[in-house]
């Protein structure tokens, strides 16, 4: 075996979107994958369904925090990809404490289990969301953390440590923070599923304050090629921005919605704003471009015309969890 992988939240949007892609049939094979998942109300074992069969893939149903499960699985690796993580902002400002928990003391014990062990490369997977609203300008690597959610805070605050354990101990920690996902297998809790589960089934669209909060769009299998990216060449200690290069008003995301779903602009509900609604986001990937040679594959168009399609398709997927958000 080339590598034995620990992937934490395989069964998480990203995280099998990662798996699929390690053990896609195109792929150079010689890599066994372990994916750790605890199976929230966002993980589901039927986005690996494709490759559930692999001789090459073990699950295990566990939690990130369990520090006796981690460390016999850290013994039985050489490399964790950890995308294990509390990531929808609203639920972070409803309730802080199972973000605190997964984020930062999942990471510390992933950690703590990987310097026991001589894991070879930590792989710590994060978020723009750490950099803060932006006036102007893109973020870059080195940028200082102004996190305002919990969710975000979480999140900057597992990376420290991470890094911190690159400093300190040695330990080969590569961290990426990416921009907004989309593509097909999404829960419907986060912005473009959700838009569509309403639009499909009749609702409205509840857009937040006047829809002008920007975000960078970044199609998940451009993110896992540039996770993979890092993990085979990235180097020890450094961050990687990964960005999409689509940055949208959400007013004007929701107008393609509309128009994809063949409904008109009386379909928005404007509500009032979250809490902290930060108003814009946008992250500077020259550095992975230039290391390591990573470019969006996706054209925002067409990808986002294909994930309409693909809800359309899978009402039977999304529509209990829909139903129960």
């Amino acid at each position: 075996m080339n590598a034995r992988i620990l992937v934490t939240g395989g069964a998480g949007f990203i995280g099998s979107a990662y798996v699929r892609h390690l053990l896609a049939p195109e792929a150079s094979g010689g890599t066994a994958v372990t994916v750790l998942d605890r199976l929230t109300y966002a993980g589901s074992l039927s986005r690996i369904d494709a490759v559930r069969d692999h001789a090459d893939l073990t699950f295990v149903q566990g939690d990130v925090c369990d520090a006796s499960l981690v460390n016999a699985l850290a013994a039985q690796h050489d490399q964790i990809v950890h995308f294990a993580a509390e990531s929808h902002v609203d639920r972070s400002i409803a309730d802080g404490g199972a973000f605190t928990r997964t984020n930062v003391l999942g990471t510390q014990v992933l950690l703590d289990a990987a310097l026991r062990h001589d894991v070879r490369t930590f792989v710590h997977v994060s978020t723009d969301e750490v950099y803060g609203s932006l006036s102007h300008g893109a973020a870059r690597e080195g940028d200082p953390l102004r996190p305002t959610s919990p969710y975000a805070a979480s999140k900057a605050a597992s990376d420290l440590i991470a890094l911190a354990h690159h400093h300190t101990h040695g330990l080969d920690v590569r961290v990426t923070r990416c921009s907004n996902n989309f593509g097909p297998r999404q829960h419907p809790e986060k912005l473009i599923p959700r838009f569509l589960a309403c639009l499909l089934s009749g609702d409205d669209v509840p857009l937040y304050g006047d829809g002008r909060h920007v975000r960078d769009w970044l199609h998940v299998d451009d993110h896992v090629r540039a996770v993979e990216l890092v993990r085979r060449s990235g180097r020890p200690g450094e961050i990687y921005n990964i960005g999409g290069g689509t940055s949208l008003p959400n007013l004007e995301l929701t107008h393609r919605l509309l128009e994809l779903c063949g409904a008109g602009p009386d379909r928005i509900a404007h509500v009032p704003n979250r809490k902290g609604h930060d108003r814009r986001y946008a992250v500077d990937h020259t550095k992975i471009t230039a290391e390591l040679g990573y470019r969006p594959r996706a054209d925002f168009a067409t990808a986002l015309a294909d994930t309409v399609e693909w809800y359309k398709r899978h009402a039977d997927w999304w529509g209990p969890l829909f139903a129960s958000t």
